[in-house]
Order: C-alpha cells, then structure tokens, then sequence
C-alpha cells in the first residue's frame, strides 16, 4: 500500500506559482518544518506525491507523516522569502530543519544618531542599544557596495573615530580616496552634515527620491554607453543593480513585522486585548487603516484586515486618494473611511468587531466626524500614537498605556505595521509608475520628446542643474530662455547634494 500522510489533503490550485514560504504544523499547532520556494505549489506538491513519499528518505517520510496543516506566505522575490524563512526558523526552532541553525545572521545597516556627524556603519545583531537599524539584508555585497556608493555620493564620513577631529585627519585619507565633506575640521557644520544625513536616511526609507536617484543612473548609464565609455557604464549598471536589491525588497521586508504564531496564540493575543480594552466581545475582526504620501503627492491609504488574530490578505484593500480638496493625512482618513463604510453601510455587508487608525486624535475626531455623517451604529475604534505607542479611545481624556511586552499591544504594533507596509508599498508603486525617462518628467510642458533630446544633448539631470539658463537654452535646440529658466530653476531646488 502507498504510504500518503494523514492531513491535509493538499489542493494545489489553493497555492500560488510564486515565491514564498511554507509553514507545516503537526495535530498540536507546532511548527515542524519551515522551508521557502521560488515556486510554492510546485516546491509543496512533491511533499504529497505518492512517488515522492515513497522515495523519500525515514527523515522525510517522518516529516510529511505528521503534518496536519500547513501555511503560505507569498512574497515579492525569493531574497524576501530567504529572509522571511530566517525569520520563522528562529522564532519557532522547528524539528525537522537542519538550515539556517548555525544562527547564522545577515548584515544591517546600523547608525549611531547620538554621534555628531553619524555614519552607514554594518552589524550582524540588531541590539538594544539606541542605534537605528535597516534589514537585514541578505546579500552582502550588494550591501557594502550601496553603502560606500551613498557615503561617497553625499559626502559623508566613513572613518571609525565616534567624534572625528584633526588628530584623526592626519591618518585619514577619506577626503582624498572618497570625497568626503571633512566634518573633522570644520569644512561642513554639523547641521550641514545632518541635513545630508537625513536625505540619506529618507532614501532608506523608501520616504525620498531613491527611485528618482536611480532613473538618474539609468540616464546616466546609457550616455556613457552612447559614449562607448563601456567600463563606466557597466559599473553604474551594477549599482543601479544593487540599489534596487538593496532598497527595494529590504524597505518591504523591513515593515513586515506581523506576528505569525500557532492558532492559540493568536487567539490568546485577541483575548489580551479584549481585556486591555475592556470590549464586549473579542475583536475577532480588526480593520487598520494607514495613509502614505509624500508632500501631499500621490496620496493612498490602505486597510488590512486580521481574523482571530491573523493577517487575512484577501480582504486587504487600497485606496487612491481622489478629492483635491484634502490636503492632510486627516482630511486623506476622512475620505478613505467615507468610502468603506459607506458601501458597507449601502450594500449591509458585515462591520468589523474593531477599527483601528494608526495616528493619534486627530485621526480618531475624523473618525468620528465621519461615522456620524454616514449614519455608522456604535463600533468599538482606537487610534495608536506611533511615538510612545499610546491607545487613544474616544471619550476618554487620557491615553491608555498598555504593556510593552504584552500580547494586547503586539497584536496591535502588527496590525499598524502591516497597514503601513500595505500603504507604503502602494505608494512605492505609483512612484515607481510615475517615474519615466527621469525627474524632467516632473516639469510642466517638458514633453517626452524634449526629455529625450535634453538628456541626449547634456547627459545628465546633474549637469543641466550646473548650467545657466543662458547656457540650457544656448545648446539645446528650440528652448527658449524662458523654458530654460524653468527647468534650471527645477531641478536645483530637487537635486540639492
């Protein structure tokens, strides 16, 4: 007789041809075996094959024997499921995995903010020690290579000495080797440095014109192609390579921080916070709603939902910010919070047990200002202050400060999070979608055409921003000096070094 495991019963059509990571739990809710796939249905159905189990080794056949359920998390590469697969491994130590327990650990960026003129600095341990932390990062030289590429490109400080001075310049040939700014004798102020740091701190973020700086390097890349300038173009290729390893799936993992627990915990985390809120019945439904834009530019909002204290990404949904009149995160929450429960109320389709909005209360008075005009019944509603991480309630005078380590404010730190991750990832898109030939596709009445023939005649956004506008319109055919002035005008004001 074939050999076939007890549950489940796999459907391969409930799993998606994309990367991921797969979780098996045995009758107890353990996680036994943790394992990631560039093709998760492909990679999961040999595990249920007859053949497969039948060619399996006792360790295998073990393994597939005692699973009675399973989970899978897509992601957007198989660098995020590398990474995300580290991650349940070292939470849950499964039984069954023999990888990834040498506690093997990737690379951070780590930056010490009490530091004057701080610097990208690398650690493998993400420590309490008031440092700011990005990743981790799984490949390395990808890494080191865009930190030294963003430390020469703002002119930063890469030596080790906490507080830099002339003593330590004498043996420092940073300034020569890497342009750096010589914060240590004074060349630049310490808000002039800061001032770079933050716009470096934003491109990690995925908050400033990373993908701007990187159209840039494309435009820059195929003029020196054009050029037959071969060796600078293919290193600028590999950066532009590594920056979009580096920022792009890291930003997204970064914020991924949902708590992925067995069945009882996550159960036990909804009661917690009945308790902590003092509600009714368990928030067995939670909707979170968070707002993304940058300067009032291509606002969206986002809502994910939690069932018994889980992620349910079917019924996660997007917003495109659509009234011209709204011009804050408030006026952006009152408009997005119109729409849902509107059509909820219109079409009576079930309310959530709990609506959070990450902000404070002014978020929570939009809130309320909403509801009373769309006739919503009585829902219990918390906002959650990201700076001290407080519960604001409506009615109540005082925020609620519920336990650092406790269940309750985990549970709502992951739901927050995962809002944020939804809403930043959708604004990252229609950036992404935004950005064509370059930051020229910003300036009114400067076509495609025009780009292109800007781009070819000057090679660069950068060496444009150098000119005059008497020297933009002199070598470019058919710009007038009012045109010129525009665009000079442009981009200084954007690309500030």
């Amino acid at each position: 007789m074939t050999e076939q495991p007890a549950q489940p019963i796999f459907r391969s059509q409930d799993v998606p041809r994309e990367p991921g990571v797969y979780v098996y739990r045995n009758r107890a809710g353990e996680v036994i075996y943790v394992g990631k796939a560039r093709n998760l249905r492909s990679r999961m159905s040999s595990y249920f094959r007859p053949s497969g189990i039948m060619r399996s080794d006792p360790r295998r056949r073990a393994l597939i024997h005692s699973i009675a359920s399973y989970e899978v998390f897509q992601v957007s590469s198989d660098s995020e499921a590398l990474l995300l697969e580290e991650r349940f491994i070292k939470e849950y130590t499964p039984r069954y995995n023999v990888l990834l327990r040498d506690d093997k650990r990737f690379l951070h960026i780590c930056i010490d903010m009490s530091e004057t003129y701080p610097r990208l600095g690398v650690a493998r341990i993400r420590r309490d020690d008031n440092c700011l932390y990005f990743g981790p990062f799984p490949q390395a030289a990808a890494l080191r290579a865009t930190i030294e590429f963003l430390t020469k490109r703002w002119h930063l400080r890469s030596c080790l000495a906490t507080e830099p001075n002339e003593e330590t310049r004498r043996h420092c040939l940073e300034h020569v080797l890497r342009e750096c700014s010589s914060p240590c004798i004074g060349a630049i102020s310490p808000e002039e440095y800061r001032a770079r740091f933050d716009e470096v701190l934003a491109v990690l973020r995925g908050e400033g014109a990373a993908g701007a700086m990187v159209a840039e390097l494309s435009v820059e890349m195929q003029a020196l192609a054009a050029e037959m300038r071969y060796e600078e173009a293919a290193a600028l290729r590999d950066m532009i390579s590594n920056l979009k390893v580096v920022l792009e799936p890291t930003r997204r993992f970064r914020s991924q921080t949902i708590a992925r627990r067995s069945q009882p915990a996550d159960m036990a985390s909804v009661e917690a916070l009945q308790e902590a809120l003092g509600l009714a019945m368990p928030p067995l439904v939670m909707e979170c709603f968070d707002m993304s834009n940058i300067s009032g530019r291509m606002a969206v909002g986002s809502m994910v939902c939690f069932r018994n204290g889980r992620p349910a990404s079917a019924d996660y949904r997007r917003f495109r910010i659509r009234s011209e009149a709204a011009a804050d995160d408030t006026a952006y929450m009152s408009e997005v919070l119109t729409r849902r429960y509107g059509r909820l109320l219109r079409e009576s389709l079930p309310l959530p047990d709990l609506i959070i909005l990450d902000g404070g209360q002014g978020q929570l008075n939009a809130a309320l200002r909403v509801f009373a005009e769309i006739g919503m019944p009585p829902l219990p509603m918390l906002g959650l202050a990201k700076r001290d991480e407080l519960v604001i309630l409506p009615g109540r005078d005082e925020p609620l400060a519920l336990a650092r380590d406790g269940a309750a404010l985990k549970l709502l730190q992951a739901i927050r999070d995962e809002a944020h991750r939804f809403a930043n990832g959708y604004h990252r898109e229609l950036r992404n979608k935004r950005i064509v030939d370059s930051i020229l596709s910003d300036i009114p009445g400067i076509g495609a055409v025009r780009r292109q023939q800007l781009l070819q005649t000057f090679g660069s956004v950068r060496a444009m921003a150098r000119l005059t506008p008497e020297e933009l319109a002199a070598g470019a055919a058919g710009i007038g000096m009012e045109t010129a002035q525009k665009i000079v005008d442009y981009l200084r004001q954007h690309l500030k070094n």
